[in-house]
């Protein structure tokens, strides 16, 4: 019973252990991540019994058929339009495989394998490939690079420029190194964005700058651009607009040609090629892009154009036919350069359906190249979705009624599959599969290289980056003798392009002749044609095409730019004054030299007028007149001093200190002399300073007096005994005011001493000669000194003007600080409104103007009293006593002087 019991209970646990099993695995079989279904694509793989595999991705279709609008859910495209070239290219990568595994200086103990996809030309199918390559198709479990059950080692592809990018930026993720064979497009070769793209072909950078070395080289300078709307065509256009306006050239107009045909924007890029002067146009885009505009061009019967082709369409045996040469005959383009493979024509040769009934791929070739349909297959082909296309009637399909027979000769088509003769992407195809597997190579014989005990990546168990680190560092010659080296972008280093032009030959076919090479390595680039290659231009005149917007301006005018216009379309202005174009179609006019001026042509540079306060001049020489005629006067008033020295009226308020004020009135009536005449160092040096510490010397012996004068004044409001100035104090005020000011001044001539400076601002057709001023804070300065100078002595003037006196000396003074102040505060504006010499005239009268007024209001009333009235030149009449019992002492300005000891101070002094 107990042993029963125990069964039981071992049952029940079972029992509920198998449940709770079932339900985690159940429970786990709906957590994991099953595909919803899976992509449409073609293609070829051959994986077993190979150490790796490097993946492929061919433009084999054109396009993809638009999608069924009806169905909500995201579906895969099939494609349509047969691609003999991407067929060709693919085939390339195989035979190059194999002729790999059969030598034995590669890789020589292992095998490539190969799965190649067809990326039907559009970017879609690129992402659906670059991920099937990465982790294969299977239901519920990914395949990181081993869904064939043979490691990927890297990817050759993928065709157009549009298409790596975006294959690229998924490959790029995991580090996988991907080689292009047809992608130029510029923005590849960011090292960033895409560290592991590789590529056999050159960028759109090199080629953009070889097609405006053509342009320039023909004297173009006027070029419409077209280009497909896709990554190749953009940034193509892009890079060839910057190096186009880098040379001085422009675009006349720019348009995109659709990837999906629209009617709509294939007329406005054929109404643009229409309506433009540009002559001369340049093409970025595949042939297959390019086919529907071809016939539009040819619908429109658009002739008398120069086409610049780049390397996707100038060898396409699409559109090199005979009935798209008058439209499109004489294209000058770059080509990538030509080559023999050996052994490929044969392998190209070696092609059948019936050979793998699955091969869908094979089927439709031969279907499509001799317009049958192959018993029993249900492989369609001649499909064609698009609507309203110029030259074709709208069709959604055109099978054949005639079965196949499977006996057509390939050597009876005539198409681009079996072309051999313009072998240039095709070799690119080549030397990527080279490429990698020189880098397998250069990875598997890491341990001869390095010795067994360095840490060396083995085949096939390698990471995708080490091998991208080989790739990099990849160098190797091709059969061919072309080197195969990359730079850090991942672009090859040197090559060359072919330049091909478009002729018929004798056979009335479309001939491709080299008319010579655009070669570039590192930093070194060269155009070079060939002397004795004819060149056709399809042109009325079958000379080289004008292709400008506005012709040659003449000498003495610019091009002027027309507003909204590009640089090329420009009126013919003349030359701004000043500025001279020598030769037809100047850009710009020239700027003559500082010392020059144009002619009245504008074409010639002429000395100019050189200008300056001259003493030749009426202005210079009536200002001349003027400052010694001053100095005469201040010199007949110092004879008149002198020759009464010892007069009362002479000796009232310190003689001596007169004699310098007229010492400074000499030297400041002088000193506008070196205003005059043409400036130079030292005359600029030597005017602002010399006219400075002559006011200096004439303000601080005023002061003396006016000083004296207020002290007095003071003396006598107070009515108290006030000791007077002694004269030995003003001889030292003003000895300390000079040596202050020459002190500055000194300062000012050793930090910036003013310079001659040549003028040309204010007047263009003529030079000023001037003074630059230097320091401009020093020389306020030494001014700001005057100006404190004489704002002492006019208020010590005009507080003592009250003075009782037969003789006002306290007023004279008053009016003659106030007639200085009015004329240098009036100066100050008129100095700064003019321009010139009359700006120095302005100065030099100003100067004149305020010691003409110290002379007249100071001097003027004593020599006036001297000379015609000389019974008033007494003492009682100059100045009087005071007695000295007054208590309400009244001094005179005359009183004040300290040299007469019968005055009244003296008796004041003393008292």
């Amino acid at each position: 019973m107990a042993s029963r019991r125990m069964c039981l209970l071992l049952g029940a646990l079972v029992f509920v252990w198998a449940e709770l099993g079932t339900e985690g695995q159940q429970e786990e079989e709906e957590l994991t991540c099953r595909l919803m279904g899976k992509f449409d694509l073609n293609g070829y793989v051959d994986a077993k019994n190979h150490s790796v595999v490097i993946g492929g991705l061919f433009p084999i279709h054109s396009r993809t058929i638009p999608a069924n609008e009806s169905i909500l859910e995201p579906v895969s495209a099939k494609c349509e339009g047969f691609n003999f070239r991407g067929f060709r290219w693919m085939k390339t990568m195989i035979h190059t495989i194999k002729e790999i595994n059969e030598r034995k200086d590669i890789l020589p103990h292992h095998t490539l394998g190969y799965q190649i996809f067809d990326t039907c030309c559009t970017v879609s199918k690129a992402m659906e490939s670059s991920l099937v390559l990465l982790t294969g198709q299977e239901e519920n479990k990914p395949n990181i690079r081993n869904s064939t059950g043979a490691y990927l080692a890297g990817i050759v592809g993928s065709g157009g420029s549009a298409l790596s990018i975006a294959a690229s930026r998924v490959l790029g993720l995991y580090f996988l190194p991907q080689v292009g064979y047809a992608s130029t497009c510029s923005l590849l070769s960011d090292e960033f964005q895409f560290p592991s793209y590789f590529r056999t072909i050159a960028s759109d950078n090199i080629q953009s700058q070889a097609m405006v070395k053509l342009i320039q080289h023909f004297g173009w300078v006027w070029v419409g651009t077209i280009a497909t709307d896709d990554d190749y065509g953009k940034y193509g256009v892009k890079v060839f607009k910057e190096h186009l306006e880098g040379a001085n050239l422009c675009v006349a107009f720019s348009e995109t040609i659709p990837k999906v045909y629209s009617n709509e924007k294939m007329q406005k890029a054929v109404k643009a090629v229409k309506d433009s002067s540009a002559k001369v146009i340049v093409l970025y885009a595949s042939d297959a892009d390019l086919s529907p505009f071809v016939l539009e061009m040819a619908h429109h019967n658009i002739t008398d154009r120069t086409w610049i082709a780049s390397e996707a369409w100038i060898t396409s045996a699409l559109l090199a036919k005979p009935e798209f040469f008058p439209y499109f005959g004489g294209s000058i383009g770059f080509a990538v350069p030509r080559s023999d493979i050996p052994g490929l024509k044969e392998f190209l040769y070696d092609v059948h359906p019936s050979r793998d009934p699955s091969d869908v791929l094979t089927i439709e070739f031969w279907q499509t190249a001799f317009n049958c349909t192959w018993p029993n297959g249900s492989v369609p082909y001649n499909l064609d979705h698009r609507v309203n296309m110029t030259g074709k009637e709208d069709r959604r399909e055109a099978m054949s009624d005639q079965l196949c027979t499977g006996e057509e000769r390939l050597e009876d088509l005539k198409n681009t599959y079996l072309d051999v003769s313009q072998l240039r992407i095709t070799n690119n195809v080549r030397q990527a599969v080279y490429t990698l597997a020189h880098a397998l190579d250069e990875l598997s014989r890491c341990a001869e290289t390095h010795g067994p005990n360095h840490p060396c990546p083995r085949i096939p168990t390698f990471q995708p980056e080490e091998l991208t680190n080989y790739v990099s560092s990849v160098k190797f010659t091709t059969h061919d003798g072309r080197k195969i080296e990359f730079d850090e972008s991942g672009d090859i280093k040197e090559g060359h392009y072919d330049i091909l032009n478009w002729q018929l030959d004798d056979s009335g076919e479309v001939a491709f002749i080299k008319l010579g090479e655009y070669i570039f390595r590192e930093s070194k680039y060269e155009l070079s044609l060939k002397k004795e290659s004819p060149i056709f231009w399809n042109t009325e005149s079958s000379k080289v095409p004008y292709s400008v917007c506005t012709d040659v301006c003449p000498p003495g005018t610019r091009k002027g730019i027309r507003h909204g216009k590009p640089i090329c379309c420009f009126d013919c202005i003349p030359c701004a004054d000043g500025h001279v174009s020598e030769k037809p179609g100047e850009r710009e006019c020239t700027q003559c030299g500082e010392d020059y001026w144009s002619n009245a042509d504008r074409s010639k540079c002429v000395l100019k007028e050189v200008e300056f306060l001259a003493y030749d001049e009426a202005l210079g020489f009536t200002l001349v007149l003027l400052s010694i005629l001053g100095a005469l006067v201040v010199v007949a008033v110092a004879v008149v001093y002198v020759l009464h020295r010892r007069t009362p009226l002479v000796q009232a308020n310190d003689r001596e200190l007169s004699f310098l004020i007229q010492a400074a009135l000499l030297i400041t009536v002088l000193s506008s002399l070196l205003f005059i005449g043409k400036p130079d160092d030292w005359s600029c040096r030597a005017r602002q300073v010399t006219l400075a510490l002559g006011f200096a010397l004439g303000l601080s012996s005023i002061l003396g007096k006016t000083i004296s004068l207020f002290l007095a004044y003071r003396i006598s409001v107070s009515k108290t005994r006030f000791l007077s100035m002694r004269p030995v104090f003003r001889k030292l005020l003003v000895l300390l005011s000079v040596l202050v000011e020459a002190a500055i001044c000194s300062a000012y001539l050793l930090g910036q001493p003013p310079r001659v400076y040549k003028n040309m601002e204010s007047q263009v057709i003529r030079i000023i000669l001037e003074c630059s001023e230097g320091s401009v804070e020093l020389l306020c300065v030494v001014f700001g000194m005057d100006v404190l100078l004489a704002f002492l002595c006019f208020l010590t003037s005009f507080v003592a003007r009250q003075l009782p006196d037969n003789y006002y000396e306290g007023k004279c003074i008053t009016f003659g600080m106030l007639a200085f102040f009015i004329i240098w505060i009036s100066f100050v504006p008129a100095y700064l409104s003019t321009k010139g010499k009359f700006k120095v005239a302005v100065e030099i009268f100003a100067i004149l103007a305020s010691s003409y007024g110290l002379l007249g209001c100071i001097f003027a009333p004593k020599c006036f009293i001297i000379l015609l009235r000389p019974k008033r030149n007494t003492a009682e009449t100059v100045g009087g006593r005071v007695p000295t019992v007054d208590k309400s002492i009244q001094l005179t300005s005359a009183s004040v002087s300290s040299e007469r000891n019968d005055t009244a101070v003296s008796t004041v002094l003393d008292d």
